[in-house]
């Protein structure tokens, strides 16, 4: 089963992947944890990268096609793929369709994470994640069960994004539907779209998208 969650950013995306790879045993592949796996690698592949960011421009698509070429070719495929953040473009749509088809891999389903963008931009707004284990909490809709202590993992470190504000988030958001939205007619033209309520409850939308993948299983 290989599935991309597609949303803008603070949808729940990252949340509901690391809860298909706990329950299903699936391989999150997210451009920024490739990306800095890459960097500190040593491979070529990671050397190419370590350069780019060196000088502070952008990963070429090229780039990240071909990380994600070195994971098929590892264990990542076994049990199914979730891709993450990526693709943002219908250019990288496209190179990713190649690429699962010169590998006889396919997508089964992708899952858009529908949102309203006032109240997308409340729930960013208020919340922090475990500098140790990711575990994302929120000030007001899901705050940790002992206050300054994370319910996953018992750390008391945490962080904010930087631009977790609205200004930034309305900026981010612009991006999304400029470049990024486009993929939902793009996929459901092809007949792989489902949909869910991204601002739901973490439990109600986590079961719904178990729906889909038994429905698209």
């Amino acid at each position: 089963m290989n599935i991309i969650l597609l949303g803008p950013p603070g949808a729940g995306k990252g949340t509901q992947a690391r809860r298909l790879v706990e329950a299903e045993g699936m391989v999150q592949l997210s451009t920024g944890d490739m990306l800095r796996a890459a960097k500190t690698s040593g491979t070529e592949m990671g050397k190419k990268v370590a350069e780019v960011m060196a000088r502070g421009e952008l990963v070429t698509d090229d780039i990240v096609i071909g990380l994600i070429e070195e994971q098929l070719e590892g264990e990542a495929g076994r049990h199914g793929l979730i891709f993450d953040g990526f693709p943002r473009t219908l250019a990288q749509a496209d190179a990713l369709e190649e690429l699962l088809a010169k590998k006889g891999k396919s997508l089964d389903v992708v899952i858009a994470m529908e949102v309203d963008d006032e109240a997308l931009i409340r729930r960013i707004a208020g919340r922090f994640t475990c500098a140790q284990c990711g575990e994302v909490y929120h000030e007001d809709t899901r705050p940790t069960a002992k206050e300054g202590v994370c319910d996953r993992c018992g750390s008391t470190e945490f962080v904010r994004r930087a631009d977790d504000n609205e200004e930034s988030v309305r900026v981010r958001l612009n991006a999304y539907y400029r470049s990024t939205a486009p993929l939902i007619g793009y996929y459901h033209a092809k007949g792989k779209l489902a949909q869910v309520d991204g601002l739901a409850e973490i439990e109600t939308v986590a079961a719904e998208i178990r729906k889909i993948l038994k429905k698209a299983s």
